[in-house]
């Protein structure tokens, strides 16, 4: 028999747990996904993971929550700069709905990327750290190898060609050290990056910037330091600071995850309903480009996802035809790829456009070479200030490995038909008239690449040509030559593709192409189905005939319109 009060006191939980204060919290111990990968098996191992969307969706739905009362954040290396500013954003805008806000780190930066973790962590009202702990704010560095003596030693011969001086790949593997302009645009990335930091520290703890200057050349700080100099407001463990926080807040509040409240608070949203309400389709770009379906970058699900043409030109096409879809939100986060593909992207942006669609990019990390390609005809570019963007130009080559052959006893015979069949063979030296095409083939993407720029931005070719040279921006600067229109991230962006598209400023957010699992089992009808642009597992390279060689040199296996290096600074 059942006991009424049992009844009574499980009814009375239950409605406490409905109605009782919520905590917040966001741990990014294992940093954020961008977006869920393309294909099953990436997928099913990111479930646990946190994704950036989940988190700037429910900070902007907790605002206006009362229920919501606080935010309490674990931070760690992992994000990059960019991400972290994505976060600041959400985060400053949930502080100033009246919320509070507490980060805090058993250290930041333990043995060193300490920097990018505390800039997010000062954007909240308190920080807290272990008394154990260094605060690790030590400003921005870059290096960049370069293997020309290591070839030379290995009897290696490097063949580059580039369009233009500030295009570095090449430099990788001719030069011994930096050249002038290399190091121009290194410096000045850094230094931009550096200002940035410095700047919003130093407006979130109350401080002058040659304070903050000040601490990160005297950095890393003991605990007693960071709190003594103020960047730091209280020392102590986990169990203290949410101890502190429900304090705070008061009652009994609970705990949810940020990703885990916004999924719970968004399925009526998922529920069917009737008819379909207006609003902007979401295409998410991310990776290096390729020709055919986006997937995975490579074998392995630690390399990361790939853009492929095919996925992305089907997804701009089913958001053309959908009459519910008012404007496009491309997000891009990619260091580039191939030049073939960044074009046929380019074209849907375009032909979006032309039907009425207006495209907004929001650029993430990167967004850099072909990942610039593929933006600049939007009609508004949205990055972040620590965004890693420009990059227009074109490098390709080879690396001959003949004398290296020769020193190891390898024989090498050939036939040939044809006076270039062996053009891209590693064993053989570019003749003057493979030079000869070789320039026309990169003097004809470099003019083209330009002259879209001018076009997509509004600047004269001269103009372009001063920005271009395959020199690398941050955001930041980017906006202020003409190659970024607005600061923000992807909340921001995808307010002005409302406002372009006249809608609500509620109007939803749909992923296209979006696919059910019976949908990507079906053969597809043709290619404008969007089933036809299912992920795929394999690599690709965008190197065309080089794919070969770039594999044995360790290039971007993306292609020529690829940002070399990895441009994360944390």
């Amino acid at each position: 028999m059942v006991d009424p009060g049992s009844v009574v006191t499980l009814v009375r939980q239950a409605r406490e747990r409905r109605t009782a204060p919520l905590v917040l919290e966001l741990d990014l111990t294992d940093g954020l996904v961008e977006t869920s990968p393309p294909d099953a098996v990436s997928a099913l191992l990111s479930m646990r993971r946190t994704h950036l969307r989940d988190v700037l969706d429910g900070l902007r739905r907790a605002r206006t929550d009362p229920r919501v009362k606080a935010l309490v954040a674990k931070v760690t290396p992992g994000l990059a700069l960019a991400q972290a500013q994505e976060l600041r954003d959400a985060v400053t805008a949930f502080r100033e709905a009246g919320k509070l806000t507490v980060a805090w780190a058993e250290t930041f930066g333990e043995g060193g990327q300490g920097t990018v973790p505390y800039y997010l962590a000062s954007a909240f009202e308190q920080v807290w750290m272990q008394p154990t702990g260094e605060l690790g704010l030590t400003g921005v560095a870059l290096e960049e190898p370069f293997f020309a003596g290591a070839a030379e030693k290995l009897g290696v011969r490097p063949q580059f060609a580039k369009r233009s001086e500030y295009k570095t790949m090449a430099n990788t593997f001719m030069e011994r050290g930096y050249t002038p302009e290399h190091e121009e645009s290194s410096r000045r990335l850094v230094e931009s990056l550096g200002e940035q930091i410095t700047a919003d520290v130093a407006a979130a703890r109350g401080r002058s910037a040659a304070e903050v200057r000040a601490c990160v050349d005297s950095g890393p700080l003991l605990a007693s330091e960071a709190l003594s100099t103020g960047l730091v407001d209280r020392l102590g463990y986990r169990d203290e600071v949410y101890a502190h926080v429900r304090a705070k807040v008061g009652g009994e509040p609970l705990l949810r995850y940020v990703t885990r409240y916004q999924r719970t608070q968004s399925v009526a949203r998922r529920l069917p309903q009737p008819g379909r309400r207006d609003g902007i389709a979401l295409i998410n770009g991310i990776g290096p480009i390729r020709l055919g379906r986006s997937g995975r970058g490579g074998p392995l699900p630690s390399q990361g996802p790939a853009m492929g043409s095919d996925t992305i030109g089907a997804a701009f096409r089913a958001a053309v035809r959908d009459e519910h879809v008012k404007a496009i939100v491309f997000r891009v986060n990619s260091p580039g790829g191939s030049a073939v593909a960044s074009d046929a992207i380019w074209r849907e942006v375009v032909l979006a456009r032309e039907a009425g669609k207006p495209v907004v990019v929001s650029m993430g990390n990167v967004a850099a070479s072909g990942g610039y390609y593929v933006a600049m005809a939007a009609d508004t570019i949205v990055a972040q200030p620590g965004t890693i963007t420009g990059s227009i130009g074109v490098v390709v080559g080879k690396a001959v490995v003949s004398d290296l052959l020769d020193r190891l006893g390898v024989g090498l015979g050939h036939v040939a038909s044809g006076e270039h069949a062996r053009m891209f063979s590693a064993t053989k030296e570019f003749s003057d008239d493979e030079w000869a095409r070789i320039d026309g083939s990169l003097d004809a993407i470099y003019a083209d690449f330009t002259g879209k720029v001018a076009d997509g931005r509004g600047l004269s070719r001269d103009r372009v040509h001063e920005l271009a040279r395959g020199r690398v921006w941050t955001g930041a600067d980017a906006r202020e030559n003409g190659l970024v229109d607005e600061l923000g991230g992807l909340d921001h962006a995808f307010d002005l593709a409302r406002s372009r598209a006249g809608l609500r400023a509620d109007a939803p957010v749909r992923t296209f192409p979006h696919t059910s699992p019976l949908d990507r089992l079906r053969p597809p009808e043709s290619s404008d189905d969007r089933t036809a642009a299912a992920a795929r597992f394999d690599a690709f390279s965008g190197w065309g005939a080089l794919r070969g060689v770039a594999a044995r040199l360790g290039l971007p296996a993306a292609g020529p319109l690829t940002l070399p290096g990895h441009w994360e600074f944390r």
